[in-house]
């Protein structure tokens, strides 16, 4: 979909956006499509009883010269948040959608709180959020699916809105590469493809680096390779550099979890539901999505982005239950349940991160249990750490991009809980606080690193749907941590 724009001449004809505030008061630039209709938008408003509240949108067909008015609402305008504002064009374009609307104008109602550019600029990015679809394997596109082809903005300040949108752009597309990669089947989006689709980062200028499993080996990364065993496919490390910060400069690091398919290996999943764990790399999927918006926005920041892709399948070669395997920090793991094999990915890559870089600190995200789900549901993932500073920081960016997060303990009675007595951990803890357990297995391999563990099993696959999201693969996490760099990692 196009994005323009415009100045705040509006169109006389075609498809136009307006917008009212609570008891149904049109804007100013309403109030001027209504004089080009005559008078007739306004008596529909009042015919319709539009109270104006937010979200409400109201379709006025045939109205004037216009083909098609939409009356959004805005509520009480002098507390909308930059949030709601992208959702709100998010709602906007779906409206759109539904109605067949290929060519659009929005003009655009300033406010309090938000700036003319600013309201302009989020609502182009809600709308761009909101059209992503993943169709390229049907063979017969749906015949209702008619594109929203272009959206002109107009309002008082075109070229700032204009510049405020060239970084939320680069978001939008770090947020959709990262749902392609969710999306994709396991059979297209194995761990050397995932590698492949990592390495057009290049062309944003982030550095990549490959390490296959013969390189892992000489590492000692026993822990990630022997949940790599019973797949054909190879595992591989790779490793996204973005060096926008000062030379020298500390790097921070996120890492995520990419396990491109789930079976459970000997420990095997349920036949059930089985289909979605080709979405069990969304960690992996949000860190090089993250990675490759950094890089488009010119973040001034150093900064790693690691993810360990495997899959996790099962033949005569796959790791058994009762195994110990040795990871690359020399701790030594018993592993109980082969379907508990993200934290194995994980501890190898963590350290081997801390090790090689010195971050300053280190945030890995993973679709790493079920019990999360049952904790949390859809509307928040779980965030662990060992620094509250981190902590809050992440919390603050998962509210003012609405991609929220639950803080959840970590003590030392529950990492008990995974001591073993031939080993030096179990990779499970029983059945109670299995995300906690599997929280403080991570903590084994992060030293005194600030770190924190985001598990994203509600919320970076089968989502909740939004208005700006209504794909399987959410791409959650890049918005929440693209703001977490830019508010408090940027110099």
């Amino acid at each position: 979909m196009k994005i323009a724009f415009a100045n705040a001449t509006l169109p006389k004809s075609g498809v136009i956006v307006v917008f009212a505030t609570e008891g149904g008061k049109l804007t100013a630039p309403a109030a001027i499509v209504d004089k080009a209709s005559k008078g007739q938008l306004t008596r529909a408003v009042k015919a319709a009883n539009f109270e104006g509240k937010r979200d409400q949108i109201m379709d006025v067909i045939a109205c004037g010269t216009y083909d098609r008015i939409l009356v959004v609402g805005l509520g009480k305008a002098d507390s909308i948040t930059a949030h709601e504002t992208e959702m709100l064009g998010g709602a906007i374009a779906g409206s759109l959608q539904s109605a067949k609307v290929t060519i659009a104008a929005i003009a655009v109602a300033s406010h309090k709180t938000l700036s003319e550019a600013e309201t302009a600029s989020l609502l182009a990015s809600g709308a761009s959020l909101r059209v992503y679809s993943f169709d390229q394997y049907k063979s017969k596109k749906p015949e209702k699916a008619k594109p929203l082809d272009s959206i002109a903005i107009h309002s008082a300040s075109a070229e700032k809105a204009e510049a405020e949108f060239a970084p939320l752009s680069a978001i939008r597309e770090g947020n959709h590469f990262a749902r392609n990669l969710v999306n994709e089947p396991a059979n297209i989006l194995y761990p050397v493809e995932f590698a492949n689709r990592a390495k057009q980062l290049a062309k944003a200028g982030v550095k990549i680096e490959i390490l296959t499993p013969a390189q892992m080996k000489k590492l000692g990364m026993g822990a990630l390779l022997g949940v790599a065993q019973g797949s054909p496919f190879e595992a591989r490390l790779v490793v996204m550099r973005w060096d926008g910060g000062k030379k020298g400069q500390q790097p921070i690091a996120f890492i995520g979890k990419g396990v491109t398919f789930d079976t459970g290996g000997v420990s095997i999943k349920p036949a059930g539901g089985m289909e979605d764990m080709k979405g069990d790399m969304g960690g992996a999927a949000c860190v090089t999505g993250l990675m490759l918006a950094l890089a488009k926005r010119k973040a001034k920041a150093n900064v790693i982005g690691a993810i360990g892709l495997v899959e996790n399948a099962i033949d005569g070669n796959a790791q058994r239950p009762g195994d110990v395997v040795k990871s690359m920090s020399g701790q030594t793991i018993a592993v109980l349940n082969t379907d508990a094999e993200g934290r194995l990915v994980l501890a190898d890559v963590l350290w081997y991160i801390q090790d090689k870089f010195k971050p300053k600190f280190m945030i890995n995200l993973a679709t790493l249990t079920g019990a999360i789900l049952v904790a949390l549901g859809k509307e928040h993932a779980g965030l662990f750490s060992n620094n509250d500073e981190l902590a809050k920081r992440i919390s603050d960016a998962g509210y003012a991009t609405g991609e929220k997060v639950w803080r959840m303990p970590l003590t030392p009675a529950y990492d008990k809980m995974i001591d073993s007595d031939i080993a030096d951990m179990k990779n499970i803890g029983g059945r109670f606080a299995g995300s906690i357990t599997a929280a403080q297995f991570l903590q084994r391999f992060v030293n005194k690193v600030p770190w924190a563990h985001l598990d994203v099993a509600g919320t970076a696959m089968d989502a909740e749907k939004s208005a700006i999201n209504q794909s399987w693969g959410s791409g959650w996490g890049v918005r929440l941590l693209n703001k977490l760099v830019a508010d408090h990692y940027e110099k």
